[in-house]
């Protein structure tokens, strides 16, 4: 029977929910994600419970925070002049903009409050602090990737960008 291991594309369909039962992600609908073990594409604990499973193998599991995205740290919350914002934005409370780094990289951003003088942003994971519950189910194990790769806006759900367990959902 083939397992998973290191190196090999691994298929997979699954449901992550929140504690409070609230699903964050799922592939539901869509094509499986697509993992290749050992690549570092999916966060530790995602990688580390498919490892050893078999082709229609089901599980489900939990990652605690330090396992999924860390605790939310409130240094990464940030304030900037309303005057940097460019004109005509206007920025809402709970909306995510993406912000530009000084190394020219894009992270998404959400806006955390905003009064007349400033905007603070809050660059925490927006799974940052959960724990999360995957129920996966393994349908597919190859040699060679089976999938185009995808970007951000094929596999994210409602936490916007890099938030499920691809790092890219």
């Amino acid at each position: 029977m083939e397992k998973v291991e290191n190196g090999l594309f691994v298929s997979v369909e699954y449901t992550g929910v929140l504690d409070n039962d609230e699903v964050f992600d799922s592939s539901k609908g869509r094509q499986p994600l697509e993992v290749q073990m050992g690549s570092g594409s999916v966060i530790p604990g995602f990688e580390a419970a498919l490892m050893g499973m078999a082709l229609n193998e089901s599980k489900t599991f939990t990652l605690s925070p330090e396992e999924a995205y860390g605790h939310r740290d409130d240094s990464r919350r940030h304030e900037f002049p309303r005057s940097d914002i460019p004109a005509g934005m206007e920025p809402e409370v709970g909306q995510v903009l993406m912000l530009n780094t000084p190394q020219g990289q894009q992270i998404p951003a959400r806006v955390d409050s905003i009064d007349e003088e400033k905007v603070v942003f809050d660059l925490n994971h927006p799974l940052a602090g959960n724990s999360l519950t995957f129920h996966i189910k393994v349908v597919g194990i190859s040699e060679t990737a089976t999938q185009q790769p995808v970007g951000c806006d094929t596999h994210c759900g409602s936490g916007g960008c890099d938030c499920g367990p691809s790092g890219c959902c």
